[in-house]
């Protein structure tokens, strides 16, 4: 296969997997603009953990024993970042999502469809969708159009409080405990291999006195 060849397979082949991706994109992200919100925000924490622990890792200024302490300390916060921003972030998107669904949450052309509907006895009920209610489909796209706006803002709520105050707290918190725990460990550690005063042994003691005695002693004519 000739070079031009080569270049021409590699530049389709690259072309037909950023077509891929764009329609993998749109079909999972499209019409949930929360879901892309909280899954980069959450892919973003990875990478900066990643980062983190890799700079332990290859930063030749620590020590192996500071490093068997500190990577496990790293990933270990990475996943309470991780888990913190995730978890907030995905509750709160569903929460509003929700609030949406069961009309709770409503603009006025959805309140409309509600009354006339003579469905405004169900809102806020658990099981009840204002999706699949019938005549939906004249005010569909509105309703996505709304959910989605909730979506974006609730999601966008989540990572505030999470980076901003729960996963703040939640980091203090385990850094304190293993803070105080490598402390106690290392106490511990230099308790055990403390060096004790080497002693002396009669005998010793006997021999080195007489040479001092001897020396102090000697007549020099």
């Amino acid at each position: 296969m000739s070079l031009t060849k080569m270049f021409q397979k590699m530049n389709k082949n690259i072309a037909s997997n950023w077509s891929n991706f764009k329609v993998h994109m749109l079909q999972n992200y499209g019409e949930n603009p929360g879901n892309m919100l909280v899954h980069t925000g959450t892919l973003g924490w990875i990478l900066s953990s990643l980062a983190q622990v890799g700079a332990v890792v290859f930063n030749d200024k620590i020590s192996p024993e500071q490093k068997t302490f500190l990577i496990p300390q790293e990933i270990a916060d990475a996943a309470v970042n991780i888990l913190s921003f995730y978890a907030l972030t995905y509750s709160l998107k569903c929460f509003g999502a929700k609030l949406v669904s069961t009309g709770k949450l409503r603009t006025k052309r959805i309140r409309n469809f509600l009354e006339r509907n003579e469905l405004m006895n169900k809102v806020g009920k658990l099981d009840f969708d204002v999706a699949k209610q019938d005549n939906f489909s004249p005010l569909a796209d509105h309703y996505k159009s709304f959910k989605n706006g909730v979506d974006v803002v609730t999601s966008t709520i989540g990572s505030i409080i999470s980076c901003n105050i729960l996963t703040p707290i939640l980091r203090n918190q385990y850094a304190s405990k293993k803070q105080k725990k490598a402390i106690a460990n290392m106490q511990q550690h230099n308790m055990q291999n403390i060096q004790h005063p080497r002693g002396i042994s009669i005998a010793d003691y006997q021999k080195l006195a007489s040479m001092k005695f001897s020396n102090s002693s000697g007549l020099k004519i």
